[in-house]
């Protein structure tokens, strides 16, 4: 039995040459108030090949360091993933809540558009009911 840490985790990025980033999740009780949480934790680790892509369940262990960050190596790819892989080049806008909308509307309607007026009338003063 060794004493390197071993951890089963998701491949969160791939896109380093030969290493990956592994989110390790686990449930741990808080001390106080024994409410259970999910703890997540993310660690770099070497992929010699590149076989790994994002979305893969994958084993790791601790290993020497291996750079600044990376104290993990790729043990083995426990379950592929089925999606390919996906890559985001344009950043989606955000998206706005409906309350948003109505503030806009209501601002939208409290707006006077000056060029409806026509500009002989635009001068003159209307007398009150």
């Amino acid at each position: 039995m060794s004493k390197r840490k071993e951890f089963t985790g998701t491949v969160i990025s791939n896109r380093m040459q030969k290493t990956i980033i592994v989110k390790v999740s686990r449930l741990a009780k808080h001390q106080k108030y024994s409410r259970t949480m999910r703890l997540i934790n993310k660690f770099k680790a070497h992929d010699e090949k590149n076989s790994a892509q994002v979305g893969d369940v994958v084993k790791i262990l601790e290993t020497r360091p291996l750079s600044k960050d990376k104290r993990f190596r790729l043990v083995e790819i426990v379950k592929k993933s089925l999606l390919p892989h996906v890559e985001i080049k344009e950043e989606i806008p955000e998206i706005r809540r409906s309350k948003d909308k109505a503030k806009d509307k209501v601002e939208d309607k409290d707006k006077v558009d000056v060029k409806a007026q026509p500009e002989a009338d635009a001068g003159k003063l209307e007398p009150r009911e």
